[in-house]
């Protein structure tokens, strides 16, 4: 276990507390911690990503004249889709989904009348 992992330099401030927090708060093994960098880099990225959109808009024109998205928009997308995939990865708070109940299937399951 590893219980005094640093956070990247490269890291915001507040990613790096947040880092810090989950290290602190979990017993993580050497591959958890770097799962948790990439997490805290998607972050940070999807952050970026967020601020240029608010600064800029989610639309640019392009040399036709006609809107485009943003590149952000796709940044900020994947890295709120990577950090999501990442967390769930290393099971923070995260309690196993109850079985779901089978469904009973009637006489007609899969017919097409």
């Amino acid at each position: 276990m590893v219980n005094n992992a640093r956070p990247p330099g490269h890291l915001r401030a507040a990613t790096r507390r947040w880092f810090t927090s989950v290290v602190a708060d979990y017993d993580l093994d050497p591959h958890h911690v770097r799962l948790l960098t990439l997490a805290a880099e998607a972050w940070d990225r999807g952050q970026a990503a967020r601020e240029v959109i608010d600064r800029d808009g989610m639309t640019f024109a392009d040399r036709f004249g006609q809107p485009k998205a943003r590149p952000e928009i796709a940044i900020e997308r994947d890295s709120r889709i990577g950090f999501a995939r990442l967390i769930r990865e290393l099971g923070l708070d995260v309690e196993p989904p109850p079985e779901a109940p089978r469904m009973a299937r009637t006489r007609d399951y899969g017919s097409r009348a």
